[in-house]
């Protein structure tokens, strides 16, 4: 049954077309029961009021990547080669780290807040006239597609947002699937094993379509709905490999070609997978789009390494098992180049330590995440840590709890906000220092908006 209208809308004034962006985003926080709210049933007589889901299926290619880590780098790649092949290219992920419009972009670009508020506006009016609620998720998704049809976009990427196959996104029928890995994430929606959770993402096959898979491990659940589908898979390690030749150039094959390509300031797994979903799609996309796509493609908070009121930061959304493992893997070679390029004449050359801002979501395994980051490889001295400003952001006692069983106390520094602990970590740290900004998207939105004010 639908839910319906009465007993799920709170008493909030609607706002209209001369109301603000920020008006809308907290209308829609506050219209439906609860902020996460799986299925299809509800959204999709919206979307099907709208006209998005046929204007996709007519008008457009459509990727759409899933996976526990690694969508938004592998979206970014995938949209940053078609739109320099010269597709007009739409691109949506979540969440955002500073600014809403983030997450809706054509051609690279974030769309206007007036863009935005005509679409909110646009989607409300088909939501009232179907007599359902939606979640802010349902809502800003529809609207994202809602833009992309009536900008007539070539090519849409689009990010799943949670699972896969009771997620909005796949109200889409997307003519090429990636799942870009399947690790323990999100279990209070997908399941508690790989298997529950890979059936889960492989909901966006469809009959006949291709998936990407970048992985070198398939849960049995996923192989079953491949072969339900009679999809077509390329997998890595299989079908497709990578490797690094040097600093500066890596290395593509699969049984068709074999590319010398300019390294990204992305994961190469995920370039790869992305690369692989390229070459896969009857779009004509040629090297040297590859070539200039992967020499500007960027990511904020993936392993973004930036220079900030005069220190040096690393901001990574690293907050389950395997995104830490990534972040380690690629802090540890950074630390120690970090140290080996002090200035000979500096006193204290090879003396910095590395201050970790740290905050998660409660519904996150911390304390893995902090056994993991408390590698003896990393001199971190000093942790600082805060509550996130989200409805399901970790309490300072969970996050010292999970700290105290790997930290020394006298090591952590606790403060009332990440605003706070984002300024006292500049006040404490030297120039040599590397401050890493890590545990969710959240944390890194939160430190980067102090930063910009800073």
């Amino acid at each position: 049954m639908f839910a319906s209208l009465s007993s799920n809308t709170a008493t909030t004034d609607t706002p209209n077309s001369q109301s603000s962006l920020t008006e809308w985003l907290d209308y829609m926080q506050q219209i439906h029961v609860s902020a996460i709210d799986m299925g299809l049933s509800r959204v999709l007589p919206v979307a099907e009021y709208l006209g998005v889901v046929q204007s996709a299926k007519d008008d457009a290619y459509v990727f759409t990547v899933a996976g526990t880590n690694g969508k938004g780098s592998t979206t970014a790649v995938i949209s940053a080669m078609c739109q320099a092949a010269g597709y007009k290219t739409a691109l949506y992920q979540s969440p955002h780290l500073s600014c809403f419009n983030e997450r809706v972009r054509i051609n690279g670009d974030m769309v206007s807040d007036e863009t935005l508020i005509a679409a909110f506006s646009k989607v409300e009016d088909a939501r009232l006239q179907c007599e359902l609620t939606l979640s802010f998720f349902e809502m800003t998704t529809l609207a994202a597609l809602l833009i992309f049809a009536e900008a007539d976009c070539d090519v849409w990427v689009l990010e799943v947002g949670l699972g896969g196959r009771l997620d909005v996104v796949n109200i889409i029928d997307p003519d090429m699937a990636v799942i870009t890995n399947i690790g323990i994430d999100h279990v209070d929606w997908l399941g508690d094993n790989v298997e529950a959770i890979g059936a889960e993402k492989a909901g966006i096959l469809r009959d006949g379509i291709t998936l990407i898979y970048g992985d070198t491990e398939m849960p049995n659940s996923v192989q079953q709905l491949i072969k339900t589908h009679h999809a077509t898979c390329y997998q890595v390690g299989q079908n497709f490999s990578y490797h690094i030749e040097d600093t500066q150039i890596w290395q593509y094959s699969n049984a068709a070609v074999t590319l010398q390509l300019p390294r990204p300031a992305l994961s190469l797994i995920n370039t790869a997978n992305a690369l692989s979903a390229v070459l896969a799609s009857p779009l004509n996309v040629d090297i040297s789009a590859i070539e200039n796509a992967l020499q500007t493609v960027k990511l904020a908070g993936r392993f973004d390494a930036r220079e900030l009121a005069d220190r040096h930061w690393l901001f990574d959304v690293a907050h389950n098992e395997q995104g830490v493992n990534f972040l380690l893997a690629q802090l540890v070679p950074l630390w120690q180049q970090h140290i080996s390029s002090q200035p000979d004449n500096q006193p204290n050359k090879k003396t910095g330590t590395i201050k970790m801002l740290f905050s998660m979501l409660g519904d996150k395994d911390i304390e893995m995440v902090v056994q993991s980051l408390s590698d003896p490889q990393l001199p971190i001295s000093n942790w600082f840590i805060a509550e996130i400003d989200h409805p399901r952001a970790a309490t300072i006692e969970q996050l010292q709890n999970a700290l105290s069983a790997h930290v020394d106390p006298a090591h952590i520094q606790v403060f009332s906000d990440l605003q706070q602990a984002t300024h006292t970590v500049i006040d404490n740290s030297q120039p040599q220092d590397l401050i890493v900004v890590c545990g969710s998207f959240h944390t890194i939105g939160e430190a980067l908006s102090t930063l910009e004010a800073h």
